[in-house]
C-alpha cells in the first residue's frame, strides 16, 4: 500500500466529514487507505463515520490520549509506505498526495514534507513552516515578536528545505516515523509537531516545504485558542527545552518565567460580529433547501473575478467546484476582508467555514 492517511478526531463532527470528503477524493488514483482515530468524542462522529464512510478504519478510544498518542495509535495499525498525519479540520486539494509524494521521491534523503497552510479567510498561516525556537528565537516569539520563529528565507509559495512544519498536514515516509519512534507522548497537545520535526533533522534526515500545494487549516477548530490553549502551548515548549537542550538552572528559571509571564499578561484577540447582507452560491444551480434555511437574498455566482460587495457571504458547492478549485479561489478573495466563506460539501446537508481562529467555526444544517 502506498499511502496511509491517519486523522486524529475529538469533537468536531461537521469538519471532520468535509475533511474526509476531501481526502477520497485525493486518494482515488492511489492505493491509501483512510484511518480516523477517535479520542472519545461526544458529538456524533464515530456514528457519522460508520454510517458515511464505511471503508474509512475507525479506531475508537475510550478516553481521550491527547495528540501524540492518538495519533501514534494510528500510526501503528497503518499499512502504507508513506504516512500523512492530517488534522480533522482541514480540506485538502485533490492532487495533494501524488505532488507530495513524487516530490518525495525525485529528492534525496526526505523528512518530512509539509505543505502550504491557508485558514478559512484564506490567509496564508505562517507556522506552515518554521525555525528551530532556539532560546532567543523562543524568547522573541513569547515577547510578541515572532519574525525569526518562522523560516522567512522560503516565500510562502516556494518549496525548499525548513526546520519545522506544522502537525496539521506532515507527509512522510514510514521508515522515517520509525526511526524516530513516531510522536513523543510526554506532549498531550502542541509542541509534539516541533518535537518531531527536529528529532528527524537530529536522525539525519531534511524537512522540506512544498508551497505549491495549499490546504485549508481551520485552525482554532479541533483546539479553542484561549487561555488554556495559552498555558498549554507554553507548558509544551518547557518539555522541549528540557528534552533537547542542555540542562541550565538559570535557562530554566528564565524560561519558566517567561511562559508564566505571557500566560498572564496574554490578551485574546477581539473578533468583530460581521453582518451578512446577502449570499453568493457558486453552483450551476439554487439549492431550495438552503434558500429556505439562510434568511438573506441569496445569488447564483459563477464569476468570482467581478467584484464582490462587502458583507457577502461566498458558498462554494463542492458538488461542482473541485476543492483544489475552492481553495484557489479562497485564497485569492482573501483581499476583501468583508467577505466571508462557507463550504457546502459534496453530497451533503450542510455549510461550513470558520472566519478566525479563536472561536468554533459555524454549521448550518439545512
Amino acid at each position: 500500500m502506498k499511502l496511509s492517511v491517519v486523522i486524529l478526531n475529538y469533537n468536531v463532527r461537521y469538519f471532520l466529514e468535509l475533511c474526509l470528503k476531501s481526502t477520497y477524493e485525493a486518494i482515488k488514483n492511489l492505493e491509501a487507505e483512510i484511518i480516523v482515530v477517535d479520542n472519545n468524542s461526544e458529538d456524533g462522529s464515530c456514528e457519522m463515520i460508520r454510517q458515511n464512510f464505511p471503508n474509512v478504519i475507525l479506531i475508537e478510544n475510550k478516553e481521550n490520549f491527547g495528540f501524540s498518542k492518538g495519533n501514534n495509535i494510528g500510526v501503528a495499525q497503518s499499512k502504507g509506505e508513506y504516512i500523512c498525519i492530517l488534522n480533522p479540520d482541514t480540506v485538502v486539494p485533490e492532487d495533494i498526495f501524488e505532488s507530495l509524494i513524487d516530490f518525495s521521491q525525485n529528492n534525496t534523503n526526505v523528512g518530512i514534507v509539509g505543505c502550504k497552510l491557508i485558514n478559512g479567510g484564506g490567509a496564508y498561516l505562517p507556522e506552515s513552516k518554521r525555525n528551530i525556537p532556539f532560546v532567543k528565537v523562543a524568547f522573541k516569539k513569547l515577547l510578541g515578536h515572532p519574525n525569526e520563529y518562522y523560516a522567512s528565507h522560503l516565500d510562502e509559495n516556494d518549496k525548499g528545505k525548513v526546520d519545522v512544519l506544522v502537525g496539521a498536514f506532515m507527509l512522510m515516509k514510514r521508515k522515517v516515523y520509525q526511526d524516530v519512534r513516531g510522536f513523543d507522548e510526554d506532549y498531550f497537545m502542541y509542541g509534539e509537531d516541533i518535537d518531531l520535526s527536529y528529532k528527524v533533522l537530529k536522525a539525519g534526515y531534511d524537512n522540506y516545504y512544498y508551497g505549491l500545494a495549499k490546504v485549508i487549516h481551520f485552525k482554532g477548530e479541533s483546539t479553542l485558542r484561549d487561555k488554556l490553549y495559552a498555558k498549554r502551548f507554553y507548558g509544551s515548549m518547557q518539555i522541549f527545552y528540557g528534552k533537547h537542550f542542555k540542562k541550565n538552572i538559570l535557562f530554566s528559571f528564565l524560561v519558566g518565567l517567561g511562559i508564566k509571564v505571557v500566560y498572564f499578561f496574554r490578551k485574546m484577540p477581539v473578533v468583530q460580529n460581521k453582518s451578512i447582507e446577502q449570499y453568493f452560491l457558486i453552483s450551476d444551480k439554487m439549492n431550495q433547501d438552503l434558500l429556505k434555511k439562510l434568511n438573506k437574498q441569496v445569488f447564483l455566482k459563477f464569476d468570482l473575478n467581478e467584484e464582490i460587495p462587502k458583507n457577502t457571504e461566498i458558498i462554494f458547492d463542492a458538488n461542482v467546484l473541485t476543492y483544489k478549485e475552492i481553495i484557489a479561489f479562497l485564497e485569492e478573495r482573501k483581499k476583501n476582508k468583508r467577505v466571508t466563506f462557507k463550504i457546502l460539501p459534496k453530497d451533503s446537508k450542510f455549510i461550513i467555514g470558520s472566519d478566525n481562529a479563536i472561536y468554533r467555526g459555524e454549521i448550518l444544517s439545512f
